[in-house]
């Protein structure tokens, strides 16, 4: 700082000017860093509490100077638990799927209509109501050997005494007098000639086996290979393998009956060829 500058640092001191007094009369020359210039001017420093200059301000460069960026912090990104979220997401996806594979059937139901017009859609079936059969209408219980118009019968009056139509699958044939019970009852009665091949006789078993209001026997004398009743409609096919088994069975189990509500269970277990004679012992 020269003599003749008017201007004096606001930290400027008494005990400053002396120290520049001092300089000049000695005649030493300031360092290049003191000396007034647009760039790297230095403040005035007030002293520290110990009477000693305290440390310069920094200070950013003057006009034509270069000034330091500031420093932006580097951030450090940790990385993401990605096992966790796939589990999850996992059991989302097979949650879904076991909601939609389950609601699969009861849409196909619904988009197919009610049983009746299931039932109407199968191609050979016989309906006897329709042709008002007046045997469809008579449901009295009587003991001994009866006769029936169809063959196997597929309704009418019948033993006190019903099969047990549990999904069981009978190896010797039953008395058709106590089968027709049960298709009052609402079951399926799956009739087979006893010469139909093994094989053939395993894929309708399959089809039986542990499905309530559905029974299986082989029919003596029967004029097709498998023939099905439910009270009222009957349908006769060649093969095991027909599709529309499935479709009268599912349409007409339960569906078909003339006394909703009535069990398939606790009825009679052994098979003949010949009724109980149990009368209305086991009447429902």
């Amino acid at each position: 700082m020269s003599t003749g500058d008017s201007r004096r640092s606001p930290f400027s001191t008494k005990a400053t000017k002396t120290t520049a007094t001092d300089d000049q009369k000695s005649g030493a020359k300031k360092p290049a860093a003191a000396r007034s210039g647009s760039a790297g001017k230095l403040l005035d420093r007030p002293p520290s509490a110990k009477g000693g200059r305290t440390p310069a301000r920094p200070q950013t460069a003057g006009k034509g100077g270069k000034g330091r960026r500031p420093v932006t912090p580097v951030r450090v990104s940790q990385g993401r638990n990605w096992g966790p979220i796939v589990l999850f997401a996992g059991a989302g996806v097979v949650a879904l799927l076991i909601i939609v594979i389950a609601a699969i059937p009861v849409l196909k139901k619904a988009n197919e209509g009610t049983w009746q017009e299931r039932v109407a859609g199968i191609e050979g079936l016989i309906n006897y109501w329709e042709s008002n059969a007046p045997w469809v209408n008579q449901r009295e219980h009587q003991s001994g050997v009866l006769q029936y118009e169809t063959n196997p019968p597929a309704g009418g009056n019948h033993n006190g005494a019903w099969q047990n139509c549990m999904g069981d699958v009978y190896t010797e044939p039953i008395a058709k007098e106590h089968a027709v019970h049960s298709l009052e009852h609402g079951a399926v009665w799956v009739t087979y000639r006893p010469d139909l091949p093994a094989d053939q006789v395993e894929m309708l078993a399959s089809k039986v086996r542990d499905r309530s209001y559905v029974m299986m026997s082989p029919y003596p004398g029967l004029d097709v290979p498998i023939s099905l009743q439910a009270w009222g409609y009957q349908l006769k096919v060649d093969s095991a393998d027909d599709a529309r088994i499935d479709t009268f069975i599912n349409a007409l189990r339960q569906n078909a009956t003339i006394e909703p509500g009535a069990v398939c269970s606790r009825g009679i277990t052994e098979s003949s060829d010949t009724p109980f004679d149990l009368g209305d012992g086991m009447g429902q």
